[in-house]
């Protein structure tokens, strides 16, 4: 992968990530950064060497205290409330620039004083401002305890954005969530697709559906299990998280777990799949750039980044509403629809690396020359 113009690049550089779990759309972001600066630490909350990558692993990791606490990479998520004492506990040495990646408390981290800040924003916190019910759901009691503790986080969320110099959203989506909670502008990046690893195949794909997700509430897997129960055609889905039991006792025997799977296993899934299936609202969605660039459509709920990354009727369709029979709908016209595999793939190579690292290096120098 080319690593851009990296004489336009400060050498003394900080970088920081919420937390070190596994590698998500998230941490290919922060991967292509450390190839980028390769001599930056990076600070985090929490860091499991078995779940990230050996280009993240080989820099210099600095951790909260919650990395001491027992069982922590399997209780992290339950202990938010402890997340902005955390950040507070990590000191970053002076450093031209600090770039956070962020979709929870890393924007919150303290820059050394005459160290500007770069926040390259998923969203802002979405534990606080978005997704209550898909969170912590309707229980009235629960909310009761748990409004409170979101109040504070939207407050500390608020105000440690002031400590950012300079936003830099992953989609229009998000830059408008920006300036909706935080009141400030943002450049707009869109996150890198790897495409010279997810590449067309040469065998007729077809044989089942595809779904590619963290199993977590928010990202509305349980909408495409149901709905395919019911269908009866075969579906896979690909990935870990705390729903997976749930999920798997909700699925039809046509409806198939894989758990996480290497990139090169994953890009055989998408050449082989007659189509990926998104049902839920992301900030922006890197499995449906991966799809594309294999040629494969995408069947995507028509809300947030969907709708900046998949063009409708070139790369696949869109439904409406979050419920199975307009899923269902969906999958019926993209499975009757004909595909241009070639088209496909050009409309995720407007996402590649190279002009991720082009954008970013223009909002770091935006940065660097502001006062």
């Amino acid at each position: 992968m080319t690593t851009g113009t990296p004489e336009r690049l400060p050498s003394n550089v900080v970088l920081a990530h919420d937390w070190l779990t596994g590698m998500r759309g998230g941490e290919r972001v922060l991967e292509i950064l450390c190839r980028l600066f390769p001599q930056a630490p990076v600070f985090t909350l929490i860091h499991d060497p078995a779940a990230v990558s050996p280009v993240i692993n080989a820099h210099p990791i600095v951790v909260s205290p919650l990395q001491r606490m027992p069982g922590i990479f399997r209780t992290y998520r339950r202990l938010l409330p402890l997340f902005p004492a955390a950040v507070a506990a990590l000191r970053p040495p002076p450093a031209d620039l600090l770039i956070s990646t962020s979709h929870c408390i890393a924007k919150g981290l303290r820059p050394a004083p005459g160290t500007r800040h770069l926040c390259y924003c998923f969203t802002p916190m979405r534990y606080a401002w978005l997704f209550y019910e898909e969170y912590f759901g309707r229980n009235p009691l629960k909310g009761l305890l748990v409004r409170p503790l979101l109040a504070a986080l939207r407050a500390w969320d608020r105000r440690t954005s002031r400590r950012v110099d300079r936003f830099v959203a992953v989609s229009r989506h998000v830059q408008a969530r920006i300036r909706a909670f935080y009141g400030r502008d943002a450049d707009v990046v869109y996150p890198p697709v790897d495409t010279a690893r997810f590449t067309p195949g040469r065998d007729e794909p077809g044989g089942f559906d595809l779904v590619v997700s963290a199993l977590v509430p928010y990202k509305r897997v349980e909408l495409a299990v149901r709905a395919y129960t019911r269908l009866g055609f075969p579906l896979k889905v690909a990935g870990r998280g705390p729903d997976r039991a749930r999920l798997q006792a909700e699925a039809g025997p046509n409806v198939a777990f894989t758990g996480w799977l290497p990139d090169d296993e994953l890009a055989g899934l998408y050449r082989a799949c007659r189509m990926l299936v998104f049902p839920g609202e992301e900030d922006l969605g890197l499995t449906p750039l991966e799809a594309q660039a294999c040629g494969r459509p995408v069947a995507a709920f028509a809300r947030g980044g969907a709708l900046e990354t998949v063009r409708d009727g070139v790369s696949g369709v869109f439904f409406q509403e979050q419920t199975e029979e307009a899923l269902l709908d969906a999958v019926t016209r993209c499975a009757a629809a004909r595909w241009d595999p070639a088209a496909i793939r050009n409309q995720a190579e407007q996402f590649d690396a190279q002009h991720f690292i082009e954008g970013l290096t223009g909002s770091i120098a935006r940065t660097r020359s502001a006062h």
